[in-house]
Formats: structure tokens, sequence, C-alpha cells
């Protein structure tokens, strides 16, 4: 959608850069000619998405890893980058965790672990960048990947709800205070838009064959990561410098159907079982491929 080189000299942050969406929105970033820093909890992860975005762009790919529940750590991921690269000008939020269940089969532990990645983490990261901006006067850029249900509210991704409704809040609420020191904050609320784990743990097998996840959505389809990319990049340039506080929404009209997990109501509590038993599988799956990624 952009120009050859409208990030050209940039340097961003990425959260969550290592898979999923953060990675297509990374590639696209380097392609539009600026630096990306990358972090995640997992730097085997993190050295093999570097390796290959660097190969397919030519960019520059920092990697470190980050649990963004630490204040130290993200201390450390913004003195690195700043090392590296001179100067952070962009910082995408897009760290995340979420899985459904019904809200009285959780534990205080399975809460918190959603609202610390999603909200804490958020505003910790946020709050670290935007004082060195505001410290060393430079404008920059916050854009926070958040979702729609962050405003219509949903059942059975309560914990999410929360969390991404309090970033919300937030993307606002700095918008307006930081708005004097050229900080801009804004927010993407995607749709579906199918990643490997993150989907597995929201559409688990059970439930992907009771439901289509395109027939609440108008358009009939997901989406692309091209499409949510080419977003994410022109509010993280320039040409969006007069949009601050926004949250837009890309999800091919499913807002328009409200409340996108409400229909789980219809789930049956042996339903539920099995779709517990299939997230509990990916998880397990994504924790192993994580050990064997790890380096000798």
């Amino acid at each position: 959608m952009l120009r050859d080189d409208a990030l050209k000299g940039k340097t961003i942050i990425v959260t969550g850069g290592g898979t999923g969406l953060g990675k297509s929105i990374s590639r696209y970033l380097l392609q539009l000619g600026a630096n990306v820093t990358i972090c995640s909890r997992r730097q085997a992860v993190l050295d093999e998405t570097a390796t290959e975005l660097m190969n397919e762009t030519g960019g520059q790919v920092l990697a470190i890893q980050c649990d963004v529940r630490n204040p130290q750590e993200i201390e450390n991921v913004i003195s690195q980058t700043i090392e590296r690269f001179g100067r952070i000008d962009g910082l995408l939020n897009n760290s995340a965790g979420n899985f459904i269940s019904p809200t009285e089969r959780l534990s205080y532990k399975a809460f918190d672990t959603i609202v610390d990645i999603v909200l804490r983490g958020t505003y910790y990261f946020t709050l670290a960048v935007g004082k060195y901006w505001i410290e060393n006067k430079i404008p920059g850029t916050v854009l926070n990947i958040s979702t729609t249900y962050a405003t219509t509210g949903s059942g059975y991704v309560v914990p999410s709800a929360v969390a991404k409704g309090g970033a919300l809040i937030m993307t606002k609420s700095l918008a307006a205070e930081w708005g004097k020191y050229g900080i801009r904050l804004n927010a993407i609320a995607p749709g579906p838009f199918p990643t490997k784990g993150a989907w597995d743990r929201l559409f688990p097998e059970p439930l992907i064959n009771m439901m289509d996840p395109t027939g609440r959505i108008p358009l009939k389809r997901v989406g692309e990561h091209g499409e949510l990319a080419n977003l994410a990049a022109f509010l993280l340039s320039d040409y969006s410098g007069f949009i601050t506080g926004e949250s837009i929404t890309i999800d091919g009209g499913e807002v328009l159907m409200a409340g996108e997990f409400n229909h789980l109501e219809n789930v049956t509590p042996e339903q539920w079982d099995m779709i517990g038993a299939a997230i509990k599988q990916a998880n397990r799956a994504s924790k192993k491929e994580g050990q064997e990624n790890k380096p000798d």
C-alpha cells in the first residue's frame, strides 16, 4: 500500500514478533525500509525468524528474548535497540495470550496469565518507551493490537476482553496526554486472522468442526496477514500523522454481528471438556516446539 522506503530510517520494536501476525507485520515493515527489533519469550524462535526475514528482505532485525511482564527485560530490549540502531521511532504491542473457556471454569492463575501478558505487558512497554521519547524529545508512535470485543465485550474470552479493553482505554488516554510531546497512540481491532498456535486455542478441532468461523462474517472469509500488515504499517508511518487515539477495525464486518464468541452458549459441558482437552494439547505442542528449538 505504501511507497517504497516509506519507513526508511525508522526503528520499530515488535513484541511477539517471532511468529504469527507479529512476524507478518515485521516482514512488511522491513520491506518498507524500517529496522525492526523483535522480541518474545523464545530466543530460538526469534533467531530463526530474524534470519528468515533478513534473508527475504535485506533489512536489519535484532532479536531479543523478553517477557513483557518483566520491566527489566523490557528496559534491556530498549537499551539494546538504541545501541544497535541509534534510536526508537515506533512500538507495536502485539504480544498476547488467549483461549476460550466458560469463565467459571477458570482458575485465578489462568485469568492472571492473560491479563498480565496483554494488559500489564502493554502498559509496561508503552510506559518505558514513552519515557524514553519524552526525555529525548523524540516524536514516537505506539500501535496496539486490540480486538473487536474490547469495545463490545464477549463471553468465553473474558480475561482477554478485560485486558484488551484496558489497553484500549490506555491508548485513548495517553493519546490525549502525550500528544503535546508528538507521541501518537492508535490501535487495530482485527477479526479472525488465522495463525498457528493462537488459532488452535481459539478454534480447537472440536469447535472448528461445530462451527464455521466465517459464517458470522459478512464478507464470508477470514483476513489475510498482508491486509493487516498494510494497515499497521500505515498507522506506524508519517502518512497517518494526524491520526491518534483511534481504534480501527479490520474484520470483514464481523463486529456488526456483535459479540464474537457469544454464540458459544450452545456448547454443552461435554463439548467444553473436549475443547479444553484440545486447547491443553495445543499448549503442550507449543511448549514442546519451543524446547526442541532451544539451542544446545
